[in-house]
């Protein structure tokens, strides 16, 4: 017989189309030698046989995924190009049946389990196991039959495909971006998402569900429980690691994590949102980072956070179990909610940061926003947690010592002070899209306060009791208070403070500073008041108390005056030396108008101001030439700058690089260089961050067009 036309049909080759298949699935970013496609969506294979495929022949593609693929458990398709039938959604047919040659076409099921499927192909009794048989298989936000799918492009182009971005942080009064590559498509990130996969420890047929996916993943970031991905620590002392402010991105963090497969020493709130940002978006999850400010840390779930000043208006850190953080930020990933009754499809808040444990570990969401903004806190998963991170109540107390006893005076109730300003980077721009309305109606709205009200509904009420380390020890006569609904102090006499600064917060120079205190109702008005400063970190932690004014007003109605608190830089620069967190200046004033029980309190953050980093390079490269970017910093403070480190990093131009720049005087100029070789085309960025002993984070970035 010719052309041995009546042998066994053998496989000779396969060729998993990679260049092709990628663009088509938006794949083509991943650097991996293995094909990467999205469920839901064709893709193509051209194998290669010994003689042409005849009608008769046997021909038999096994995609299988886990330890033990088996058909019963939808884990090993066994796809029949002959033979169109519907395997658990999946589909084959041959494109192009020509000599030796046998174009396949192969469509994955939209609710496939997400992972890495082996392939092999069978005819008759043969088996060809090919080289790299490996097959990522994504979620597919482009497709409709994916419950992750996003109707719109430049969404998905954001919130999938973007491996560089920003994220916010600073004070309510003073957000500023802080640059952070994600880096999803660089090496071995996919490989460090399949191995979390696996430590998952979901089954399977979990993994087809991004609820799921979501919530693991929220676990599996931090390590304080599961030996993830990333250590939090928040106690100032970072020698045995990397301190969460050094940080420029995500790749450092996974590709260690992935070839040591211990966890990485340390996160704080940023980086595990940009280090699940890059999870979520390399496994095809939309996904964004959302920085709320003015988080409530609400232990008791009971929206409410008490803060305790002493007698000189200082916040006192030992006694509050709560927290308001000056930032927190999460992320939001997006999916259709099955597990949901109607309508709370869309965005889902997930948070990898470890603060409160749910169902015995530390991972929190998904949380429908809809569910936060509609105040339905009954709703999977963590939605009380979250609800009250936007929405919880302040409420000052006064400790006084009275008879050597600690005597709690309730000072004044804030109801809107909390999740201000929640914030994204925009949609295709580098701006702040300010997204508070997707978390909650407008404060004081109708719809706000039916929202409130619900969440009440489930959410434990507390009488006005204050909570401390040590309340069981207070005799409740000790307190001035009475359970009560919580609504904002209004103001007798129309009291009112305003917190200004008067000169820019360079360390270094004096810190100038102006408390405006008004009244609004007729009459003469005595005024007892107090203003503090305070140096405090993010998380509401107060590091240094550097003073405080003391001193009775006398204001008639409508009129103002205002009151000057001056701190000497020789007040805190041995503070900013030894802290090895970024520290805010926290500002609190407390007025109380004589014999009319009227008192007010308010607080205000603010961020010290630093000189900027210049980035030289030309605006347009080509690809695989050589050029050169230089990074310039003046020291324009009043002190020098010690052990200063430069770290830089630019996603397909060059890998994660520090300088070492030793100490810098006041005015003296810092220059480093580095020699570029652009390895992609496109818009790509690059990033810079300076810290040193006094200051924690000068960050900028720079974007430049790589071209053929």
């Amino acid at each position: 017989m010719s052309d041995n036309a009546g042998s066994d049909l053998q496989v000779t080759g396969i060729d998993f189309l990679k260049s092709e298949n990628t663009r088509q699935h938006h794949t083509d970013g991943y650097n991996t030698n293995y094909l990467v496609v999205r469920r839901g969506k064709p893709f193509q294979l051209q194998v290669s046989l010994s003689r042409e495929l005849k009608a008769s022949d046997k021909l038999q593609l096994r995609f299988g995924i886990g330890e033990k693929p088996m058909k019963i458990r939808d884990t090993l398709m066994l796809l029949n190009p002959r033979r169109e039938q519907d395997l658990g959604g999946w589909h084959i047919s041959i494109v192009k049946n020509n000599g030796k040659e046998c174009l396949l076409s192969v469509t994955s099921s939209p609710r496939a389990p997400v992972g890495i499927y082996t392939l092999n192909v069978k005819t008759g009794t043969n088996t060809y196991k090919p080289e790299n048989n490996a097959v990522y298989l994504l979620f597919n936000p482009w497709c409709e039959g994916d419950v992750v799918f996003l109707a719109d492009d430049a969404q998905r182009n954001e919130y999938v495909l973007n491996d560089t971005g920003c994220i916010y942080v600073g004070s309510a009064n003073n957000i500023y971006n802080r640059p952070w590559n994600f880096g999803q498509f660089e090496e071995f990130v996919l490989d460090a998402c399949m191995y979390l996969l696996d430590k998952s420890n979901l089954k399977l047929s979990n993994r087809r569900d991004p609820v799921f996916v979501a919530r693991a993943m929220s676990a599996l970031v931090n390590a304080n429980d599961d030996s993830g991905v990333l250590l939090g620590n928040w106690s100032g002392n970072y020698k045995n690691g990397t301190s969460p402010m050094d940080w420029i991105g995500s790749v450092s963090i996974l590709q260690k994590y992935y070839k040591t497969k211990k966890p990485v020493s340390y996160g704080q709130c940023w980086v595990f949102a940009g280090v699940l940002t890059t999870v979520m978006r390399c496994l095809g999850i939309p996904s964004r980072c959302v920085s709320n400010f003015n988080s409530a840390h609400d232990t008791e779930e009971n929206l409410r956070v008490d803060i305790y000043l002493n007698e000189h208006g200082e916040k006192l850190n030992s006694m509050s179990l709560d927290s308001i953080w000056n930032f927190h930020v999460w992320n939001d990933v997006w999916m259709k909610r099955e597990d949901l009754p109607a309508g709370f499809d869309g965005w889902q808040a997930i948070d990898s940061t470890p603060q409160e444990q749910s169902q015995g570990a530390f991972q929190c969401g998904p949380c429908s926003l809809k569910a936060v903004r509609e105040g339905d806190v009954y709703l999977p998963f963590d939605s009380k947690f979250v609800y009250a991170e936007v929405n919880a109540d302040k409420v000052y107390w006064l400790v006084k010592k009275v008879n050597g006893r600690d005597k709690f005076v309730k000072l004044s109730t804030e109801t809107q002070g909390v999740g201000v300003n929640i914030s994204t980077k925009a949609v295709g721009e580098n701006k702040r899209e300010d997204i508070t309305w997707q978390y909650k109606f407008p404060e004081g709205s109708a719809e706000e306060r039916k929202s409130m009200q619900n969440a009440s509904s489930y959410i434990r009420p507390s009488g006005l009791i204050p909570r401390s380390h040590f309340a069981a020890s207070v005799p409740t006569d000790n307190v001035d208070s009475k359970p009560e609904v919580l609504s904002e102090t209004v103001s007798k006499t129309g009291l009112q403070l305003e917190i200004t600064k008067k000169a820019a917060l360079y360390p270094g120079n004096p810190l100038e500073l102006a408390i405006t205190v008004k009244t609004a109702a007729p009459g003469n008005w005595t005024i007892d008041f107090v203003g503090s400063c305070q140096l405090q970190s993010y998380t509401g932690k107060v590091k240094a108390t550097l003073g405080y004014i003391k001193k009775t007003i006398n204001l008639d109605g409508g009129s103002e005056t205002q009151v000057p608190l001056n701190i000497a830089p020789d007040a805190y620069m041995n503070t900013l030396s030894l802290v090895e967190d970024e520290v805010y200046i926290l500002i609190t004033a407390i007025a109380e108008v004589q014999g009319m029980n009227d008192k007010l309190t308010k607080e205000m953050t603010m961020s010290f101001e630093y000189p900027p980093i210049t980035v030289q390079m030309p605006e347009i490269a080509r690809l695989n030439e050589d050029f050169t970017c230089a990074f310039i910093f003046k020291n324009k403070l009043n002190m020098p700058l010690d052990n200063c480190k430069l770290r830089v990093e630019g996603l397909g131009i060059f890998k994660m690089s520090t300088f070492d720049q030793g100490d810098v005087k006041p005015g003296r100029i810092m220059k480093s260089e580095i020699i570029c070789t652009p390895t992609r085309l496109g818009e790509k960025k690059i990033v810079a961050k300076l810290t040193s002993t006094q200051i924690k984070g000068i960050s900028v970035e720079k974007a430049i067009t790589i071209v053929e």
